[in-house]
C-alpha cells in the first residue's frame, strides 16, 4: 500500500479533461500526423528557394518522424510505458500548432508586416502549445524522477522546428 501512495504521488496532477485526452490517446493512428507533417512540409518548401524546394520538403518530413522516433525511444529508455506509434502519433499531432506558426508567418510574409519580432511571438505561442500538450502526455508515462530527461529532447525536436520555419 505505501508503495502504491508513492505511486500516487509521484504521478503529475491531471484534470479531469487531460485524462481523458490521454485516455483516448491510446488509440493512436498515423493518418493524422502523417498530414500535419505533409502540411508543414508543404508550406516550407513553398517559401524555400526553388531549386532547394525539394531538399527542404524532405529535411522537414525527416525530421518530424526521425525526431518523434528518437524523443519516443528515449522515453521508453527512461522506463516508459509507452507505446512506440502512440508516443510517435502524440508527437506528431502537437506538430500541428508549429504549423499553425508557419502558416501565420508565411501570410505575414506575404504582407508589409513581416517583421522578426512578429514571427518570433507567432512561433512562440505554437512552440509553447506543443511543448505543454506533448510534454504533459510524455510525462504522464515516465517516473518522476526522470520526466525532465524524457521531456528535454522534446524541447530540441520543437525548438529544431521552430528554427527550420524562421529559415524559409
Amino acid at each position: 500500500q505505501q508503495q502504491q501512495q508513492q505511486q500516487d504521488h509521484d504521478e503529475i496532477e491531471l484534470g479531469e479533461n487531460q485524462k481523458k485526452v490521454i485516455d483516448e490517446l491510446k488509440n493512436w493512428d498515423l493518418w493524422g500526423p502523417l498530414v500535419v507533417c505533409l502540411l508543414l512540409s508543404i508550406l516550407l518548401s513553398m517559401r524555400a528557394p526553388t531549386e532547394q524546394s525539394a531538399l527542404v520538403f524532405a529535411a522537414v518530413f525527416c525530421l518530424v518522424w526521425v525526431g518523434s522516433a528518437v524523443v519516443t525511444v528515449n522515453a521508453q529508455l527512461l522506463g516508459g510505458t509507452i507505446s512506440f506509434f502512440q508516443s510517435v502519433c502524440v508527437l506528431g499531432y502537437c506538430v500541428f500548432p508549429m504549423t499553425v506558426a508557419a502558416f501565420i508567418v508565411g501570410l505575414l510574409k506575404l504582407t508589409s508586416i513581416s517583421l522578426l519580432w512578429i514571427d518570433l511571438m507567432f512561433l512562440s505561442l505554437g512552440f509553447m502549445w506543443a511543448i505543454r500538450a506533448s510534454s504533459v502526455f510524455i510525462a504522464s508515462y515516465i517516473k518522476k524522477e526522470r520526466q525532465f530527461l524524457a521531456v528535454y529532447p522534446v524541447f530540441f525536436f520543437y525548438i529544431f522546428l521552430g528554427w527550420m520555419i524562421l529559415l524559409f
